[in-house]
């Protein structure tokens, strides 16, 4: 059986400055989508790649599975609501930093993990389960744990779970409960990709060794910190480390930097890369990808 990778999450409508001060260029992104667009173009015909989300039915709905399928990520998992359609955010830009503008209340991925049979169905067979913190703070209660619960069953049968943290507050009503969340889908997870500055926020880690160490002491197999182009800390299974001396880059865009990484770094590890190739790997590939703007950046490959 062709092994299988599985990205579970919620791709939106994406609006980034056109040219012209006063035009928005409409595109398709979201987090885990943008790791599985790398992921297809990273890996050989030998892996599948699929996504999981819900979508609406209108066009702008087809429209972002005909995207995904363009390039071969396979799109039997996405559900469809005749009720929603799928969300919108913006990106501003400021000397490359991002801020987020979102319209998603009613997106018809927060309904991807209602139903658990639908989950194990599509988790049966792979052999990497990839989600984040934005997948897990669009989810109401009940569906998030319909989606701790199927990971790990999963995870017993011999999926590897590969968990982003990808913190945004704004999604969040209670800071609480979001550090609560997170920390519970580490703990269920093989591999925890962290940043280090949304961590030193939100957890109030002092340096990247603290947030290797909280994570594992959570449960986490593996933890790999992102640190925004500085020095990457590593810890767990795999080995313990630090990797210096990596090529800084100044970015154009920082958008999808974190998602990128991610990409590069799996391809890497599942093509049989240690840890510290693959975080070259990552690193090399995110490099490319803030020289442009966009999440998704075809001259980053």
């Amino acid at each position: 059986m062709m092994p299988r990778i599985l990205s579970l999450g919620e791709a939106m409508v994406e609006l980034g400055r056109a040219d012209h001060p006063d035009l928005w260029r409409p595109g398709i992104a979201g987090d885990t989508l943008n790791t599985a667009w790398y992921l297809r173009r990273l890996l050989g015909a030998d892996w599948q790649v699929d996504y999981l989300s819900r979508v609406g039915t209108g066009a702008f709905s087809q429209q972002m599975v005909d995207f995904l399928a363009a390039p071969g990520v396979g799109t039997t998992h996405i559900g469809r609501d005749p009720d929603r359609e799928i969300g919108l955010y913006a990106i501003g830009l400021t000397n490359g930093e991002r801020s987020f503008a979102y319209w998603h209340d009613t997106s018809a991925a927060r309904g991807l993990a209602d139903d658990p049979a639908v989950l194990d169905a599509a988790l049966d067979g792979a052999t990497v389960a990839y989600f984040s913190g934005i997948t897990m703070a669009i989810l109401p209660p009940e569906a998030r744990t319909n989606l701790l619960g199927a990971l790990a069953r999963a995870r017993t049968t011999g999926t590897r779970v590969v968990f982003d943290p990808n913190l945004r507050p704004r999604l969040r009503t209670d800071a609480g409960i979001m550090r609560q969340g997170i920390s519970d889908a580490a703990a269920g997870a093989d591999l925890v990709l962290p940043s280090f500055d949304d961590e030193a926020v939100h957890f109030g880690d002092a340096d990247p060794q603290a947030t290797v160490t909280r994570y594992l002491a959570r449960g986490a197999g593996q933890v790999v910190v992102k640190n925004g182009g500085g020095s990457i800390r590593f810890g767990g299974h795999e080995g313990f480390g630090i990797i210096t001396g990596l090529e800084p880059e100044t970015p154009a865009d920082r958008t999808a930097a974190g998602d990128s990484f991610n990409a590069g770094y799996l391809a890497a590890w599942l093509s049989g890369a240690d840890c510290a190739a693959a975080i070259a790997a990552g690193h090399d590939l995110s490099r490319k990808v803030i020289r442009h703007r966009g999440a998704l950046v075809a001259e980053g490959l």
